[in-house]
């Protein structure tokens, strides 16, 4: 079986680009040629390999089982490509090119605007395609090599996985002001845990990190089937009880609104603490005056090479987060690979 002048990189961008759009028509759009073009490059590796990638008969366009494994490598092999493209580039001091990057929804609105901003006016040579989507998805695009980074909450001990802290943020309480809560300076963790608490939906990592330090897991008197913490707080306005948010959305806040924020605290009371604990914890022994807090990193695969990339964006988010709030050692170390 000879494959060495079909199987080029080319023809596997072809069959990526098929199975990313379902339509051979979309396809040679995004790749930029003809569709009879995409067409004739995927079926000579089919041929060559004498396999059929596509079910051609079924609506939309589908791999077959087989082919399902052959597209999962080809985008490995583009990912390894790239990687070898970039050092190239590394060594010759060019810093442009394409970076996919994927975002949670919990994050997003308060990185991404300030982040295309500076983007665009200090590094206009790299074009950053942004997708938000769950946790589950990332990984699962992280690992398959059709993103090349991501923004999200860890630690997610994931093998294959780098994680790189960027900072660490607290949660605070958003409280109706007819909510017996509402009358306190500040709020235990253990009095969250209550069914007038507002949540997002399964699936959210914001969600079980709230679970994880009010210590339950009972069910709310209704859970909110979306990703937006800007609706969670309308909610709590009209119909009272809490939520819990991150302390970035603050500044989405009105000043009215502002006045119903509550610091929460570790459990036996006393002032809200200074230390920082792990994401979604609650204060132990060990760390009694810990606070709720997420860590939020930047994600890669093990084998990523674009070092001055992934400088660039923890360069642009030292600008958007707080100081206060920065993992120590990005405020005083670049990121080594």
């Amino acid at each position: 079986m000879k494959t060495d002048t079909h199987l080029s990189l080319t023809a596997l961008r072809y069959i990526v680009a098929v199975d990313t759009h379902r339509n051979f028509v979309r396809a040679a759009e995004a790749c930029g040629v003809t569709q009879p073009t995409l067409s004739a490059g995927i079926r000579s590796i089919e041929t060559a390999l004498d396999v059929t990638i596509f079910d051609r008969g079924a609506h939309p366009v589908r791999p077959t089982s087989l082919g399902e494994k052959i597209i999962a490598q080809a985008r490995v092999t583009l990912h390894n490509a790239s990687q070898i493209e970039e050092l190239v580039a590394v060594e010759k001091g060019n810093e442009g090119g394409e970076a996919v990057m994927g975002i949670i929804p919990t994050i997003a609105p308060y990185i991404l605007p300030g982040l295309f901003r500076r983007m665009h006016e200090e590094h206009p040579s790299i074009h950053l395609r942004v997708s938000e989507m769950r946790t589950r998805f990332i990984v699962e695009k992280l690992l398959a090599a059709e993103i090349d980074m991501a923004i999200l909450a860890t630690p997610l001990e994931q093998k294959g996985l780098l994680e790189i802290p960027l900072y660490y943020e607290k949660f605070v309480a958003y409280i109706s002001p007819s909510d017996e809560l509402h009358a306190l300076s500040e709020v235990p963790a253990d009095r969250l845990a209550s069914d007038r608490l507002w949540i997002l939906e399964e699936g959210h990592c914001l969600r079980s990190q709230v679970f994880n330090f009010c210590h339950s897991h009972r069910r709310t008197r209704t859970e909110y089937q979306a990703g937006s913490i800007d609706t969670l707080v309308r909610i709590v306005d009209t119909n009272g009880g809490y939520t819990v948010i991150p302390e970035l959305h603050a500044a989405f806040l009105t000043e009215e609104q502002r006045g119903n924020l509550r610091p929460i605290v570790r459990q036996n009371g006393g002032a809200p603490a200074t230390d920082i604990a792990p994401s979604g914890s609650i204060p132990s022994p060990d760390c009694p005056t810990c606070v709720p807090v997420r860590e939020v990193s930047l994600v890669i695969r093990e084998d990523f090479v674009r070092e001055r990339l992934l400088n660039v964006i923890a360069g642009c988010i030292k600008h958007i987060v707080p100081e206060g709030m920065l993992d120590s050692r990005l405020k005083r170390f670049a990121i080594k690979l």
